[in-house]
């Protein structure tokens, strides 16, 4: 018993000498590790006289468990003391917050909108960004040489240039054809909504680009009013402006729809007494829309003798850029953080 109390005594002394974790290790090892001290001493329980050996194992253990504990300490009083700073820290300082990220411009006025046509019963919907010349044209009343068809408009994938219809594959030159998937799966009367990125084969400028954001709108019902088409206009243009917004109607043609229509805001630079901005016109146009096609309904399975509709086509990159008096369309798809950190 005296031999184990020094023996206890030097080990706690080898533990409170350890500077590092790795030091402590190595001691840990020597003291109850598998060829450790305490293994040394349970072997030699065989040799006591076996009126001590009981007495003997429980001091054996009590040694283990007072080493185990003064090692854990050890442990934890290292860790506090490390630090990963070369100097001293003062804990009182302030900290540096963390560089925070934000939603995109145009993602911002999406999930508005979205909000906005939700609260109107509509339902956000999402079509395939690789679409065919079924959908894309054929199905909304494109006639065959029409030149959206064309490679100098329209992204047609190699290898189906010699194909027609669903077999022709291309990036979606707009969202329209998504219409008519939904109808092709859902029963009128419909209520929904579907952004979403197209692309186009054109130059990039300020005002142009290859990749861009629509925001599409439909509602079929029995009988579809004017209004409730100008309903959908004023809910985009008072999401996206914060404020009510003139609008007007202009006759226009567009083959999915009939009639058709050139949807114009009041230019909110002048407050349409004109500027440069809307050419001196007072008037700026941002979207198309009008009542389905006929076709486009049988495209869709409805039959358009007991449906009526109302279409509204949106260039989110456009009014982006008026909502954030934002000059190059160019600068939404920059990945400019300088840019896009204006935005949070």
């Amino acid at each position: 018993m005296q031999n184990l109390e020094e023996i206890r005594k030097r080990g706690l002394a080898d533990v409170a000498a350890a500077d590092s974790p790795e030091s402590l290790q190595e001691v840990r090892s020597a003291l109850i590790g598998r060829k450790g001290e305490i293994g040394r001493l349970f072997k030699q329980l065989s040799s006591a006289p076996p009126a001590d050996r009981k007495a003997l194992g429980q001091a054996v253990n009590q040694l283990k468990g007072a080493w185990e504990e003064a090692i854990l300490q050890r442990h934890e009083a290292l860790l506090d003391s490390i630090s990963v700073l070369p100097d001293a820290f003062d804990l009182t300082r302030p900290g540096t917050p963390p560089a925070s990220g934000g939603l995109h411009p145009i993602t911002q006025i999406v999930y508005d909108l979205n909000d906005a046509f939700r609260s109107l019963s509509f339902e956000v919907f999402d079509g395939p960004e690789i679409s065919s010349e079924l959908f894309a044209f054929d199905h909304l009343n494109f006639r065959a040489d029409h030149p959206a068809r064309d490679s100098m408009d329209t992204y047609w994938l190699r290898g189906y240039a010699d194909k027609r219809g669903a077999e022709r594959i291309c990036l979606r030159p707009h969202l329209t054809g998504a219409s008519v998937r939904y109808m092709l799966t859902h029963s009128p009367p419909l209520r929904f909504v579907y952004p979403g990125r197209v692309y186009r084969n054109e130059s990039t400028d300020a005002s142009h680009e290859r990749a861009f954001f629509q925001y599409e709108a439909l509602i079929v019902d029995k009988r579809v009013p004017f209004s409730a088409g100008k309903v959908m206009v004023d809910a985009v243009l008072e999401t996206v402006f914060g404020r009510h917004v003139r609008t007007r109607l202009r006759t226009g043609f567009f083959p999915f729809v009939e009639p058709g229509f050139e949807i114009d805001m009041e230019c909110l630079n002048c407050a349409g007494r004109g500027c440069a901005v809307c050419k001196q016109d007072g008037w700026l146009e941002v979207m198309p829309g009008g009542p389905p096609h006929p076709n486009v309904f049988r495209a869709g399975g409805i039959d358009p003798d007991q449906w009526e509709g109302f279409y509204l086509n949106v260039g989110l990159d456009r009014l982006a850029m008026m909502r954030f008096e934002i000059n190059d369309v160019r600068l939404f798809h920059s990945a400019d953080l300088r840019f896009l950190s204006q935005f949070k």
